[in-house]
């Protein structure tokens, strides 16, 4: 593993075209699960010019209207332009509903400890969770400020403090590290999409890049330990200024950006969407158990970094194989730390529902729960409330 090296990760804002699918599908689970927390749902999205395609497999009592969660969806990222709205846009839906099945409405809280172990995951997949300590979140650095930036990108678009700012937007930081730990800010890629031009304000690229600067890199870098220098290389809109950007420019697709779900390929991650799945998929809340284990065992100090396998199989409830790798920042041996998840983490897909809520989230939080996460992560989220697999209450246990 090397020590000093140089690492990117980029981001980008809901307005993307594969966030806005991902953020759609995720609007759509919601829906069912506040009104039938056992809903069994898949939900893909792709876009295009002018048309969404919806396809969605479904075993629910809930009563969805798909086309008008999907206007409402396009409409609050804020694609209200000709070439692409929520009123205007073609939707075209491929919906199956699913016959319903036998102990489908099963609360996993009432279940016994002899009873979650006889429930079995339905798909074959291997998940990864992920920490480190170079963050408050005990995230990566870069996929961190990558976010950040991306939201602030999105914030002075809403906020209006940069009106002419379309919903489109991408971010990229790149952080040098020394002894693996970050050292300076090697590079900054700002592009943010733009309306047609509607103000003079726009009509000096310099302008743009300058206000871009100040009101996003700028107060982003405001507060970080690790600032851009003299050398940092900067890219504001260097190759497309007046992008209007957005699905009239490039598609989207459901769970076509897991590196910026996850951990911005600083660690490894599941080829398996986190998007559109009920809280059944255990390709989906696998995820978030292994971040949980990950997270827990850096906060409690076992590791500076922590990566957390897990590998499932069909008609088993718990993973055939859990693997730890801290790349020689663990305290104690890897085969320690992973001795101890086994002992004290529940992986078994009716244990994490049951222990994260997963069923009743949507009808708790207000404006639903999922589709928060269908943009800037899924993970090491502060800016939404403490997700329940970013909770570090397993430390005292770890360290006893």
């Amino acid at each position: 593993m090397k020590n000093n090296f140089m690492f990117t990760s980029e981001s980008v804002t809901e307005g993307h075209p594969d966030k806005l699918c991902d953020q759609i599908s995720d609007a759509i689970i919601d829906r069912f699960l506040q009104q039938d927390p056992y809903s069994r749902v898949i939900t893909e999205c792709a876009v295009s010019t002018a048309i969404l395609f919806i396809a969605a497999r479904f075993e629910s009592d809930a009563i969805v209207d798909f086309t008008e969660i999907a206007r409402q969806t396009i409409k609050r990222v804020g694609y209200d332009q000709p070439d692409f709205n929520g009123k205007t846009c073609s939707i075209v839906t491929s919906l199956k509903e699913l016959p319903s099945s036998e102990n489908r409405c099963v609360d996993e809280k009432t279940l016994s400890e002899e009873e979650i172990e006889q429930i079995p995951v339905k798909d074959q997949v291997t998940v990864f969770g992920f920490a480190c300590n170079q963050t408050p979140a005990l995230m990566p650095l870069p996929i961190w400020l990558a976010h950040q930036l991306a939201r602030r990108l999105a914030t002075v678009r809403l906020q209006g403090i940069l009106p002419y700012l379309a919903p489109d937007g991408k971010t990229q930081v790149g952080v040098e590290y020394k002894e693996r730990r970050p050292y300076r800010i090697h590079s900054i890629t700002l592009i943010a999409s733009q309306n047609p031009l509607s103000s003079s304000e726009t009509s000096d690229f310099k302008n743009l890049q300058d206000s871009l600067r100040e009101t996003v890199i700028d107060f982003v870098f405001h507060n970080e330990e690790i600032k851009p220098d003299e050398k940092t290389r900067l890219f504001i809109d260097s190759d497309t200024p007046f992008a209007i950007g957005g699905p009239s420019v490039h598609s989207g697709l459901t769970g076509r950006k897991n590196a910026i779900d996850t951990y911005g390929e600083y660690s490894r991650h599941s080829g398996a969407a986190l998007s559109g799945k009920d809280p059944t998929r255990i390709d989906r809340v696998g995820a978030y158990a292994a971040r949980y284990a990950a997270k827990n065992v850096v906060a409690a100090g076992l590791a500076d970094e922590c990566e957390v396998q897990l590998s499932y199989s069909m008609g088993l409830s718990r993973p055939v194989s859990i693997q730890v790798q801290t790349f020689g920042t663990g305290k104690l041996p890897d085969e320690a730390i992973m001795a101890l998840l086994e002992k004290h983490f529940d992986f078994r897909i009716a244990g994490i529902i049951r222990q994260f809520n997963l069923r009743f989230l949507p009808a708790i939080a207000k404006g639903g729960f999922y589709q928060k996460l269908a943009a800037y992560g899924h993970v090491g989220r502060i800016d939404i409330g403490l997700l329940p697999w970013e909770i570090t209450d397993k430390v005292p246990i770890l360290l006893g």
